[in-house]
């Protein structure tokens, strides 16, 4: 036993004097970095980002200086994004390039350090009651559990589930950070080189967990017909990864990409314990694992939750107003490049200011489809409707996203409705739905038929105290036609459509025919 044991320390050392060889080289932080995020590519234009999946992508170009050693060497790239997708890394700048890159995915965490502590001596620390505010107690335990389920906890008194309702409220102190831990994500690339020397790297890859949209604000004037507009482009990240004064854009239009969606980088870290004893006592108290008292990073210090946990938590919205979004053509999509470097922090949202046009020409209408089929009392939809030009106070790129209208009302300035807004070019025609309208109805009854054809009284109703126009576009089956309206119809996309003015608690009425094909 004695010789075995002897050997192996002599392999052991043989191993470490070849490891020493190769040296370790840590980047702690760029120098600087450029981040371009796209949307989500199966997220209409108009809908709102999931804030708890965020599917779009990122690219991330950071620029380091990195003192290589002569020989062979190991460079470790902190605080890469969490999200990053390491097949896609290229880095240039390297005298020799890149014989082997790793990402190092074990990240300091509550789940990873609770697992990879099995097995391992840990302080279990007791609050007394339900509270927490007793008198505390401390023993040395050893973890016997997986990260999944309960925490079983082995002491001197046997096998314990730890917090599991016996009047106390237990936490479990970790004495050292488990070693091959990283407080931060890390790539890590081995390289050769031929002298020691000092160089300039510019490391790009792509990263889940971000995306992007436009939120619009539009005050709408109905006297006069025109409205203020505010554009905000909204930066989304789940990423424990803070960007800090980085040179920021976004990419509108939809880029194609097809590959499976990896799960969300914050989801990796959490560590979600059960008392599957609770229903032996009375009252439980919840389960509670907390992070050992060592030093944390700002980015994963975790909320107060019923489970401690490096979790994610997004920041209030912060709305830059300084500076405003400017746009540049890249192929058939655009780019939106923020003028100044803003920081996209970590597991937060932010809203930078794009557009802010006053007295654009817009038009409120309600709306409806009718045809040659009686039809009961309906809702008009609520449309807001332009065209994207200099003559209306536009003449911009707009990419989609949700919008609110607001109109002034006895001094305040109220919702009236919200909807989204698809991805408008310049010279284009802006439509946006804004939802129902119960004030406004139509209704279609038959008055008559005859051999091929049917007779069609279509009444339109306001009960506001205002007017409003009203456009309602009949829908035909292929072959059929309208004959003897009496109103005369305009064309759209073309069908026929009725326009009109519904006076303030007034009513309009259009008869017609519709022959059907012969």
């Amino acid at each position: 036993m004695r010789r075995r044991l002897i050997l192996m320390v002599a392999g052991l050392a043989l191993a470490t004097d070849a490891w020493a060889q190769e040296a370790t080289v840590l980047s702690a932080r760029p120098d600087a970095v450029a981040i371009t995020i796209y949307r989500a590519p199966d997220r209409d234009a108009d809908a709102a980002i999931d804030l708890d999946w965020l599917g779009g992508y990122a690219l991330v170009t950071e620029t380091r200086t990195v003192d290589i050693p002569a020989g062979r060497a190991t460079i470790r790239f902190e605080g890469v994004a969490g999200g990053i997708l390491p097949e896609s890394a290229l880095l240039s700048g390297l005298p020799t390039g890149v014989r082997e890159k790793n990402l190092d995915g074990e990240l300091l965490s509550a789940r990873n350090l609770y697992a990879r502590d099995f097995g391992r001596p840990v302080i279990l620390r007791r609050y007394s009651g339900h509270d927490g505010k007793g008198t505390v107690t401390e023993e040395r335990a050893v973890i016997r559990s997986g990260a999944d389920g309960a925490a079983i906890l082995q002491t001197k008194a046997g096998f314990e589930v730890a917090d599991c309702g016996r009047g106390f409220i237990d936490e479990i102190v970790y004495p050292e950070l488990p070693p091959g831990l990283s407080a931060k994500p890390t790539l890590s690339v081995q390289t050769e080189s031929p002298a020691a020397q000092r160089a300039t790297v510019r490391l790009s890859y792509l990263a889940w967990g971000f995306d992007w949209q436009t939120n619009y604000l539009v005050r709408y004037d109905p006297a006069q017909g025109t409205a203020d507009l505010l554009a905000w482009v909204t930066l989304a990240s789940s990423d424990p990864t803070s960007f800090v004064d980085a040179t920021t854009a976004v990419v509108g239009g939809e880029v194609n990409r097809e590959d499976e969606k990896p799960e969300p980088p914050s989801e990796k870290g959490d560590l979600i314990l059960q008392c599957y004893l609770k229903s032996l006592h009375t009252s439980p108290p919840p389960m509670v694992v907390a992070l050992p008292p060592i030093p944390v990073p700002m980015a994963m210090e975790a909320p107060a939750m019923e489970i401690v946990v490096t979790a994610q938590r997004r920041n209030a919205s912060v709305m830059e107003l300084a500076t405003k979004v400017t746009e540049e053509g890249l192929g058939d999509l655009k780019l939106y490049r923020v003028p100044v470097p803003t920081t996209v922090a970590s597991n937060a949202q932010k809203q930078v200011a794009m557009h802010d046009l006053k007295g654009v020409k817009l038009k409120v209408l309600h709306t409806a489809t009718l045809g040659g089929y009686e039809m009961e009392a309906q809702s008009a939809q609520l449309k807001l409707r332009t065209r994207n030009s200099k003559d209306n106070g536009l003449g911009v790129a707009l990419p989609g996203g949700p919008l609110a209208v607001f109109e002034p009302h006895d001094g305040n300035v109220l919702l009236v409705g919200r909807g989204g807004l698809g991805n408008y070019a310049v010279n284009e025609d802006v439509e946006a739905a804004l939802g129902s309208s119960p004030n406004v109805t139509l209704s279609v009854q038959e008055t008559g038929s005859g051999k091929g054809w049917t007779a069609l009284d279509a009444v339109v109703r306001n009960a506001n105290s205002w007017p409003v126009t009203f456009e309602g576009m009949l829908a035909l089956n292929d072959g059929e036609r309208i004959e003897n309206p009496s109103k005369r119809l305009g064309r759209r996309f073309g069908r026929p459509v009725w326009t009109v003015s519904v006076p303030a608690g007034g009513e309009v009425r259009l008869r017609y025919r519709v022959r059907s094909a012969d």
